[in-house]
């Protein structure tokens, strides 16, 4: 008997596999131990994206590349361990997007559902009839289905990560899109409405809200730094986390979109975190400071706009030089309403 069980001569065995190949079955015994094995594993690694270099590959394709015809000039973060994929984790995708000034990124609707994290400059961003000015630091949804363009009539370019559930769509067969047929989307609403109307811890009377994603589709930085900064005051420091704080859609305190959880957490300077690691694969962006972030055997030092991944259960800690804030954004809406979430405080 062989390490699969396997108890017949090889000659045996092997025509018995043929035979099971010619009709497209697979013995489980082949593969049950990486199929289900003892804790999660996956494919991905960590890594770190120094916005440096690719805002200079960006600007370079800028030279190169007409957003009209190119639909929208963005480089995808590719992780390395699933190169080719356009993806960032197994479900999530994500890119540095650039839009310069006179620029209109035409308007269309797709399945997956977008965020967008501004990392530099200004313009505006259009959903469902409503535009709100872009600001450093500000996040932005266009959920499943909804009208959305970008523009940018400032001096200066306009750059934002994009944080799409694009490989989760994918793997269910249901993405698809639509052009508008226009640049731009005719406005319906003045600037501010959705944030006046559900985020001031009001809601109107009678709101009958269908879609599964918050009616707020944009969180504007100032208001959110002035939340931690205001914590920060109680000193209530998380081991693992600092101040960490979730978007949330105001209808039903639910994440701010149904498979993308979106977090914002301040760490004090000389803070070293305590390890941490749940089954859901993080995007953390460095909004202010720098700082490390261990991962297992990994070292990823960052600064104000780097990108980095923390895999699916992946042990990680922070360390930070100053005060700094993260952005971060993962799956774990998914596993939550799966029932398949799992966490793990410190060296347990």
């Amino acid at each position: 008997m062989d390490d699969k069980g396997v108890v017949v001569s090889r000659d045996k065995a092997e025509a018995y596999y043929s035979d099971m190949d010619a009709v497209n079955l697979y013995p489980i015994w082949e593969v049950i131990k990486d199929l289900v094995p003892l804790e999660p594993k996956t494919p991905c690694l960590p890594y770190l994206w120094r916005y440096k270099e690719a805002r200079n590959l960006l600007t370079r394709s800028s030279e190169m590349i007409d957003v009209v015809g190119a639909e929208r000039r963005a480089l995808v973060l590719e992780n390395p361990g699933i190169r080719g994929k356009c993806a960032i984790t197994q479900t999530l995708y994500a890119s540095f997007q650039m839009v310069l000034p006179g620029e209109v990124a035409a308007s269309h609707r797709h399945v997956p559902t977008a965020l967008r994290f501004v990392l530099e400059g200004g313009g505006y961003t259009a959903v469902e009839g409503e535009r709100a000015r872009m600001h450093p630091g500000d996040f932005v949804i266009t959920p499943n289905w909804t009208w959305h363009d970008h523009g940018n009539d400032t001096d200066d370019p306009t750059i934002w990560l994009d944080g799409l559930d694009v490989p989760l769509v994918g793997a269910l067969d249901t993405c698809f899109k639509e052009y508008l047929g226009k640049d731009e989307q005719q406005l319906a609403r003045p600037d501010g409405d959705s944030l006046a109307r559900y985020g001031s811890n009001l809601l109107p009377e009678g709101l009958d809200w269908g879609s599964k994603s918050s009616p707020i589709f944009w969180y504007p930085y100032e208001r959110s730094r002035t939340a931690l900064e205001t914590m920060r005051q109680t000193e209530e420091w998380d081991p693992c986390h600092g101040l960490k704080m979730r978007y949330v859609n105001p209808i039903n305190g639910d994440h701010v979109i149904p498979s993308i959880g979106c977090y914002l957490q301040l760490l004090p300077k000389g803070m070293s975190t305590s390890p941490y690691r749940s089954t859901d694969s993080t995007v953390f962006v460095a909004v202010e400071g720098q700082g490390k972030t261990v991962v297992g055997d990994r070292t990823l030092e960052w600064r104000a706009n780097d990108v980095f991944i923390v895999p699916s259960w992946h042990s990680h800690h922070h360390e930070t030089h100053e005060d700094a804030v993260l952005f971060s954004f993962s799956d774990r809406p998914v596993h939550e309403k799966l029932g398949m979430w799992r966490e793990q405080k410190g060296n347990a």
